[in-house]
Protein backbone atom coordinates (compact mmCIF):
# COMPACT_ATOMS: atom_id res chain seq x y z
CA UNK A 1 0.00 0.00 0.00
CA UNK A 2 1.52 3.17 -1.07
CA UNK A 3 0.28 6.55 1.65
CA UNK A 4 -0.01 10.27 1.01
CA UNK A 5 -0.18 12.52 3.77
CA UNK A 6 -1.84 15.79 3.07
CA UNK A 7 -2.70 19.12 5.08
CA UNK A 8 0.25 20.43 6.98
CA UNK A 9 0.55 24.15 7.51
CA UNK A 10 1.16 27.32 9.56
CA UNK A 11 -0.90 27.83 12.07
CA UNK A 12 -1.42 29.36 15.48
CA UNK A 13 -1.88 28.50 19.27
CA UNK A 14 -5.11 27.15 19.62
CA UNK A 15 -5.61 26.76 16.06
CA UNK A 16 -7.09 23.52 14.56
CA UNK A 17 -5.93 21.57 11.29
CA UNK A 18 -7.02 18.26 9.48
CA UNK A 19 -4.45 16.23 8.39
CA UNK A 20 -5.60 13.37 5.64
CA UNK A 21 -3.75 10.58 4.46
CA UNK A 22 -4.20 8.80 1.34
CA UNK A 23 -3.89 5.25 1.17
CA UNK A 24 -4.10 2.92 -2.67
CA UNK A 25 -4.71 0.01 -2.78
CA UNK A 26 -8.06 -2.42 -2.65
CA UNK A 27 -7.29 -3.96 0.68
CA UNK A 28 -7.71 -0.26 2.32
CA UNK A 29 -9.96 -2.06 5.29
CA UNK A 30 -7.35 -4.73 6.11
CA UNK A 31 -4.66 -2.47 7.97
CA UNK A 32 -4.19 -0.91 10.78
CA UNK A 33 -3.52 3.06 10.60
CA UNK A 34 -1.56 5.35 12.40
CA UNK A 35 -0.38 9.00 12.77
CA UNK A 36 3.34 9.40 13.92
CA UNK A 37 4.89 12.68 14.24
CA UNK A 38 8.75 14.04 14.34
CA UNK A 39 10.06 17.46 15.34
CA UNK A 40 13.70 18.34 14.52
CA UNK A 41 16.30 16.67 16.48
CA UNK A 42 13.57 14.01 17.94
CA UNK A 43 12.88 10.87 17.55
CA UNK A 44 9.60 9.53 15.94
CA UNK A 45 6.93 9.32 18.20
CA UNK A 46 3.07 7.84 18.59
CA UNK A 47 0.00 10.17 18.18
CA UNK A 48 -2.48 8.14 17.39
CA UNK A 49 -4.00 4.66 15.72
CA UNK A 50 -7.33 3.80 14.73
CA UNK A 51 -7.97 -0.40 13.81
CA UNK A 52 -9.38 -1.62 10.36
CA UNK A 53 -13.01 -0.73 11.28
CA UNK A 54 -12.79 2.64 13.10
CA UNK A 55 -14.02 0.94 15.97
CA UNK A 56 -10.98 0.94 18.23
CA UNK A 57 -8.80 4.06 18.64
CA UNK A 58 -5.90 5.07 20.61
CA UNK A 59 -3.89 8.00 21.15
CA UNK A 60 -0.43 9.14 22.65
CA UNK A 61 -1.30 11.30 26.36
CA UNK A 62 -0.14 14.54 24.55
CA UNK A 63 -2.68 14.60 22.51
CA UNK A 64 -5.45 13.08 24.37
CA UNK A 65 -8.50 14.92 24.00
CA UNK A 66 -7.70 17.66 21.28
CA UNK A 67 -6.70 14.50 18.35
CA UNK A 68 -8.91 12.54 16.84
CA UNK A 69 -8.48 10.07 14.33
CA UNK A 70 -10.82 8.45 11.98
CA UNK A 71 -11.05 6.63 8.49
CA UNK A 72 -13.70 6.15 5.30
CA UNK A 73 -12.50 2.40 3.73
CA UNK A 74 -14.80 3.41 1.10
CA UNK A 75 -12.34 6.47 0.09
CA UNK A 76 -9.13 4.41 1.72
CA UNK A 77 -8.28 7.92 3.18
CA UNK A 78 -7.43 8.48 7.35
CA UNK A 79 -8.18 11.92 9.23
CA UNK A 80 -6.32 12.98 11.98
CA UNK A 81 -8.47 16.24 13.36
CA UNK A 82 -6.34 18.24 15.61
CA UNK A 83 -7.81 20.45 17.94
CA UNK A 84 -6.04 23.06 20.22
CA UNK A 85 -2.88 22.99 18.64
CA UNK A 86 0.28 23.91 20.64
CA UNK A 87 3.84 24.91 19.70
CA UNK A 88 4.80 21.48 21.08
CA UNK A 89 2.93 19.93 17.90
CA UNK A 90 5.01 21.31 16.06
CA UNK A 91 6.65 18.37 13.73
CA UNK A 92 6.49 16.44 10.28
CA UNK A 93 3.23 14.19 10.37
CA UNK A 94 3.65 10.81 8.88
CA UNK A 95 0.73 8.21 8.16
CA UNK A 96 1.73 4.42 8.33
CA UNK A 97 -0.16 1.23 8.19
CA UNK A 98 0.29 -2.50 8.74
CA UNK A 99 -1.95 -5.45 7.45
CA UNK A 100 -3.36 -6.77 10.42
CA UNK A 101 -7.47 -6.66 11.81
CA UNK A 102 -6.37 -8.21 15.33
CA UNK A 103 -4.28 -5.54 16.58
CA UNK A 104 -3.65 -1.76 16.99
CA UNK A 105 -0.06 -0.97 17.18
CA UNK A 106 1.10 2.34 18.97
CA UNK A 107 4.63 1.02 18.53
CA UNK A 108 6.09 2.40 14.97
CA UNK A 109 8.38 -0.37 14.66
CA UNK A 110 4.73 -2.83 13.85
CA UNK A 111 3.80 -0.77 11.08
CA UNK A 112 5.41 -1.69 7.77
CA UNK A 113 4.29 1.16 5.16
CA UNK A 114 4.96 4.82 5.67
CA UNK A 115 3.68 7.86 4.10
CA UNK A 116 6.26 10.63 3.02
CA UNK A 117 5.18 13.16 6.16
CA UNK A 118 3.35 16.45 6.21
CA UNK A 119 4.66 19.47 8.02
CA UNK A 120 2.86 21.30 10.61
CA UNK A 121 4.26 24.40 12.28
CA UNK A 122 2.61 25.64 15.34
CA UNK A 123 3.49 29.21 16.41
CA UNK A 124 3.29 31.29 19.71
Amino acid sequence: VQLQASGGGLVQTGDSLRLSCAASGRTFASYVMGWFRQAPGKEREFVAAINWSGGSTYYADSVKGRFTISRDNAKNMVYLQMNSLKPEDTAVYLCAADRTRSAVYTDKVEYEYWGQGTLVTVSS
